[in-house]
C-alpha cells in the first residue's frame, strides 16, 4: 500500500521521456516494448469512449488535484482514464528501494506464490484505490492478480492488480508497467500526466501472479471477449 505524504514532483512534460532514453536497469522479465497480445489499442479504446459511472464519487489523480476521475462500468470490465504515478513498492531491487523512492514501502497488498512481496521493477502491475465509500474494488469483481489492460500512446500492456493505494487517489502502476509503455519509470520524478487508460477485467486471476507471460496470455483472451461483448 502506498500512502504519499509529499506531493508528486513528477507531473511535468519531462516525465514523458522517449523509451530509448529510459534507464536500462530492468530485469530480463520486464517487457522491452508493449504491443502485447493481438488486440490493438485503438480497438480497446473504441469501447471506452463513454462512461457509465459505477463509483459513488470521483477520484483525484494526485493530492493537490481536484476529484475528476470516475470508475466506469462495462460488460466484463471496469475502467478509468487517469495519469500514471510510479509504484516502486515490494521487494528491493536496483531501481526500487528507499534511496530511489521517497515513498518506498517493502510490501505490496498482494503477494507472489511464495508469499513474498511483488517486484515492481520487473512485474507490470496496477494499483487500485483501497476500498472506501467512493468505490469497493472487490465488490466490483476486481481481485488481486486480476488482469488489467493498460493503454498509453497507442500501446497495450497487460498487467495484474498488484497493490492498493490511498482511498481518494487513482492512477498508479509499477515501474515495469511504465517502462514497458515508454513512460519514465523513475519513482521520484517519472510518470505520465494524463492519457493512460486502465481496463480491469472482472473475476479474472493470473496464476501465479508473478508470471507476466500468463498475464499476457489471459489478457489477450479477455480483451477479445471484451471487444465481442461491448
Amino acid at each position: 500500500m502506498r500512502l504519499r505524504t509529499l506531493p508528486l514532483a513528477a507531473a511535468s512534460g519531462a516525465a514523458l521521456l522517449a523509451a530509448g532514453l529510459l534507464p536500462a536497469h530492468a530485469s530480463a522479465n520486464t517487457p522491452a516494448s508493449a504491443q502485447e497480445g493481438s488486440v490493438g489499442a485503438a480497438d480497446l479504446l473504441a469501447k471506452v469512449t463513454s462512461c457509465s459511472q459505477i463509483s459513488n464519487g470521483k477520484y483525484k489523480t494526485d493530492d493537490e488535484t481536484s476529484a475528476t476521475v470516475p470508475v466506469c462500468g462495462k460488460n466484463g470490465a471496469v475502467f478509468w482514464k487517469a495519469d500514471m504515478d510510479i509504484d516502486c513498492d515490494g521487494q528491493r531491487t536496483t531501481n526500487c528501494n528507499e534511496n530511489r523512492d521517497p515513498w518506498y514501502q517493502d510490501d505490496t497488498a498482494f503477494h507472489q506464490s511464495d508469499g513474498k512481496a511483488l517486484k515492481a521493477e520487473s512485474l507490470p502491475y496496477v494499483v487500485v484505490p483501497s476500498s472506501s465509500s467512493i468505490w469497493n474494488y472487490s465488490g466490483a469483481g476486481i481481485k488481486g492478480g486480476g488482469v488489467v489492460a493498460v493503454i498509453y500512446n497507442n500501446k497495450v500492456e497487460y498487467a495484474v492488480v498488484g497493490d492498493t493505494g490511498p482511498t481518494k487517489i487513482i492512477g498508479e502502476a509499477s515501474y515495469a508497467t511504465a517502462k514497458g509503455l515508454g513512460i519514465d519509470p523513475d519513482p521520484a520524478t517519472g510518470g505520465a500526466d494524463s492519457g493512460v487508460t486502465y481496463i480491469l477485467f472482472k473475476n479474472s486471476k493470473v496464476s501465479p501472479i508473478e508470471s507476466h507471460s500468463a498475464a499476457v496470455s489471459l489478457g489477450d483472451q479477455l480483451a477479445k471477449q471484451f471487444l465481442a461483448n461491448n
